[in-house]
């Protein structure tokens, strides 16, 4: 009687209701047509033409190969890729294990120091390293005085140095994950079998958390295979493939040949993600119903060495962001130190200082809530319903598609789809592009954000919503109910937690994000992680490491705002919130 009084039945919203649902999947999978599919295919294209439009097959690809200074790229990009990898899973791992196998103090702040290499341009991090490891970085000052050394941060190290720091939080919170999922009842059986730590560790604990680390070995391997910020700063002549793709179009103006690169880029990241996704399936059948969380024990010496392991980690993150910070204050580096605000003010430099900065704000703001709209929506139409199934499929597929899809190829083939004002199709036949009216604006760079980061938003949003009943759909289509009416008024309040973390994280990651922008900005728009390129380029390097701080700190109040949000949204809905 209570869901009949709040949702009266009549014939007009029953029709309605089936009219809508079918349009809005078809109108969910347009859009990711659109944005994803269609723009992805023209890279493809034009990576089998030459820089005139006329077909040329492979040919680009084997000059690519043929070309020493070219093809090297692959090797130093696989090189800095696994290196970056080896050290951020392990030192990653040492840190989730203090996290979920001690009982160390202060766990929280320890897991809120250790992600804000989250909230920072890749940039920052290699700009972060010159005034520390530069020719006059405070550690090389260190270095010469006492010991006469030269620490080689322009190259492999630099970069391999930056990417670490970039990936390390993302190797943690994966890691965590997979230990927090041990069995406790495990580590019983082992116990009474008279088993030590040392080999309660290799025989249960490493085994039971292997499909977390190949997950987090992948996902380290795509984020620093695919990264451009970082290697532009402190890459030097060590070329890897993001920022030849870079050269190619921005330097030469070669299409074709940055169509290629994008493709080769593609590559390993398909790879990775295609087995990590195998992986993650055979993880998730391992937790059954009779599964028993892990609760440590107190072990004084255990916590002790874990504590100092922990301490050591965020010390060091806060003293690499803390030195950025002072950087950004003092006046000429390192000969007045003198601190102000004089670098904030951002007079003579190009990149649009504060215009750039407001912006990006700006940008974030539209791509977080429209972003989420599109994600949950998408999410929704997928999950809950239970018509055109095939189509359903394929929509799930592109869904998860772009994290695959690094963002300087997501800007290059925008590029080619939105920037063409007709489409030809080689017989002479053409036909207007209803998109080219896009490019240059503000609305290109929300697309491309929130298809750059639409993936994990999605997940999230699918997550959530399998921990939904799917009787409340049953219900409610047995009373006809129309379903965005249960969805206005069930789904979205049982679900604010996700929705807002999905929003949470479109517009931090579009504050922080450069490699999709790079390629799309206008003069007329211009970005703040895109000017910190430009200054760096233009040498105004303490103004480039100003705006990056101004970016950490705008994310950094934005992920504070969201805790505050969320503990007054699950005090008010506490009756509602699935935990």
């Amino acid at each position: 009687m209570m869901l009949r009084r709040c949702f009266p039945m009549t014939p007009l919203r029953i029709t309605i209701s089936k009219a809508l649902l079918p349009i809005g999947i078809l109108l969910s999978l347009g859009w990711l047509i659109v944005g994803v599919a269609l723009p992805v295919l023209q890279v493809f294209l034009n990576s089998l033409q030459d820089n005139h439009g006329r077909f040329v097959g492979l040919e680009n690809y084997l000059r690519y190969l043929q070309t020493p200074a070219l093809s090297v790229s692959i090797v130093n990009s696989i090189y800095v890729s696994l290196m970056t990898t080896v050290i951020s899973v392990v030192f990653g791992f040492g840190f989730a294990y203090m996290l979920t196998r001690s009982r160390v103090p202060g766990k929280g702040l320890f897991k809120a120091v250790v992600m804000i290499p989250l909230y920072a341009p890749t940039l920052l991090n290699g700009i972060a390293l010159t005034y520390l490891l530069g020719r006059k970085g405070l550690i090389t000052h260190l270095l010469q005085s006492h010991w006469g050394i030269q620490p080689p941060l322009y190259g492999a190290f630099g970069i391999i140095a930056s990417e670490v720091i970039y990936t390390f939080p993302q190797a943690v919170l994966i890691l965590y994950i997979a230990l927090s999922l041990s069995d406790a009842r495990l580590y019983e059986a082992a116990k009474s079998l008279g088993a030590g730590p040392l080999r309660i560790f290799f025989t249960v604990t490493l085994p039971g958390v292997r499909y977390g680390l190949f997950s987090a070995l992948c996902v380290c391997f795509i984020l620093a295979f695919t990264d451009f910020g970082a290697p532009k700063v402190v890459g030097g002549s060590f070329n890897i493939l993001a920022t030849d793709i870079y050269k190619q179009v921005i330097g030469q103006q070669n299409f074709s040949m940055g169509a290629v690169l994008s493709i080769l880029l593609m590559g390993p990241s398909v790879l990775m993600f295609c087995i990590d996704r195998m992986v993650k399936r055979k993880q998730a059948s391992m937790v059954t119903s009779r599964f028993v969380g892990y609760e440590p024990t107190a072990h004084r010496f255990r916590d002790e060495c874990l504590l100092l392991y922990g301490a050591g980690i965020c010390l060091f993150i806060l003293g690499f962001y803390g030195a950025a910070l002072y950087a950004s204050l003092v006046r000429v580096w390192p000969y007045d130190v003198t601190l102000g605000f004089w670098h904030y003010r951002f007079t003579g430099t190009g990149g649009g200082g504060y215009e750039a900065f407001f912006n990006s704000i700006r940008m974030s703001l539209y791509s977080a809530l429209i972003g989420t709209i599109i994600t949950f929506l998408g999410a929704y139409l997928i999950e809950k319903s239970r018509i055109l199934p095939n189509i359903r499929r394929f929509s799930y597929f592109l869904s998860i598609l772009p994290m695959t899809i690094p963002g300087l190829v997501i800007g290059l083939a925008y590029i080619f789809f939105f920037n063409t004002p007709k489409w030809s199709f080689g017989t002479g036949f053409s036909i207007s592009n209803p998109f080219n009216s896009l490019y240059g604006t503000m609305g290109i760079l929300v697309l491309s954000n929130i298809v750059h980061f639409y993936s994990v938003g999605f997940l999230t949003a699918t997550t959530a919503l399998k921990q939904l009943d799917r009787e409340f759909e049953s219900v409610s289509e047995s009373m006809g109910v129309p379903f965005y009416q249960v969805l206005i008024r069930v789904t979205v309040p049982i679900c604010y937690p996700a929705v807002l973390e999905i929003m949470t994280y479109y517009f931090v990651s579009s504050m922080a994000t450069v490699s999709a922008v790079i390629f799309l900005y206008s003069a007329d728009i211009p970005l703040a992680s895109v000017a910190i390129a430009n200054m760096d380029d233009a040498g105004d390097t303490a103004k480039a490491c100003a705006l990056g701080m101004l970016i950490v700190i705008t994310n950094i109040a934005a992920r504070a705002g969201h805790h505050v949000l969320l503990q007054h949204i699950r005090r008010k809905h506490a009756r509602w919130h699935f935990t």
